[in-house]
């Protein structure tokens, strides 16, 4: 893959070498709740004063006064900064990859969406605090709605290829662009008329529609892949069956044989093998976003 000497994105954060924890601080459910009684207090000499006090310990103690107003949160998290992080030079390298393919989709997305609104990128080692809550590495790359964040610990990248199998710059890239297809998914409102369905559906049938929209998903990175090969010329020889391999090493059915010995269909939620790769590859095949539609396709 020819992705070195290209634009980088702006849209990245770096916070390898930061630690995060739950709690410290008032969170922002607490803040919601005290808001109504803090009113009433400033009415009077006395409350104006447990007023002052209360601001004036959310001010020592890191919190932003101005979520009283806004019913901010703060993350409801504690971030340890470790300026002094120097990745390996492959991990930095890594680093600048991710940073170039994302600038890539922002490219392709900003031509085929009007006023797209590109997400950001976090870079993180362990464990990283999101909008949707703390994370392990264990988790994988993830997309998070609520703050309209990507999440990626780099050490993924090793995982696929020692343990998944699925070596190779174009299957990471992959990855990446898969979860841009969520901020797609995210922006146009598809993501959440599917989350507004939990609940109100039996868990095997919402189960059915979360891989319907995982299946998108990598369609979206097909259509991505198809319209960068056109512009850019990235892909080299061998690189599509890179991407074709690791949608294949992520299938439901195959990661269930592979933990469990056993195969349990009503609990997929990402796609079979076959699916992953079908979809990606007919997202690249056509490069036409409007062939994504995983919702009312006869068959997955």
């Amino acid at each position: 893959m020819k992705w070195k000497g290209r634009r980088k994105s702006s849209n990245v954060e770096d916070r390898r070498g930061q630690s995060s924890s739950s709690g410290g601080g008032i969170g922002g459910g607490l803040l919601t709740m005290l808001l109504p009684l803090l009113l009433k207090l400033v009415t009077s000499k006395k409350g104006l004063i447990i007023v002052g006090v209360v601001l004036a310990v959310m001010y020592f103690t890191g919190n932003n006064p101005l979520q009283l107003l806004t019913g901010g949160s703060n993350n409801n998290n504690q971030i340890t900064n470790s300026s002094d992080y120097k990745g390996t030079p492959k991990e930095n390298e890594l680093a600048n990859f991710c940073a170039t393919i994302l600038a890539d989709t922002e490219d392709v997305w900003n031509k085929l969406l009007q006023n797209y609104k590109e997400p950001t990128l976090v870079i993180f080692t362990r464990s990283v605090s999101s909008g949707c809550g703390s994370a392990s590495s264990s988790t994988g790359p993830f997309y998070c709605p609520a703050d309209k964040k990507l999440y990626l610990d780099l050490s993924f990248f090793q995982e696929m290829e020692d343990r998944m199998n699925s070596p190779g710059d174009f299957a990471q890239a992959y990855v990446i662009a898969h979860e841009v297809g969520h901020h797609i998914q995210n922006i146009t409102g598809i993501s959440g008329k599917v989350q507004r369905m939990r609940g109100q559906v039996s868990q095997t049938e919402y189960n059915k529609y979360s891989v319907m929209l995982e299946l998108q998903a990598d369609f979206l990175a097909g259509v991505w892949a198809h319209h960068s090969q056109k512009t850019n010329r990235m892909m080299e020889k061998g690189d599509l069956e890179e991407a074709l391999n690791a949608a294949f090493a992520i299938g439901d059915d195959r990661l269930q044989k592979q933990s469990t010995g056993r195969v349990v269909p009503d609990s997929f939620t990402h796609g079979t093998s076959a699916q992953r790769m079908r979809w990606f590859k007919k997202g690249f095949d056509t490069g036409d976003i409007n062939q994504g539609d995983t919702f009312s396709a006869r068959s997955l």
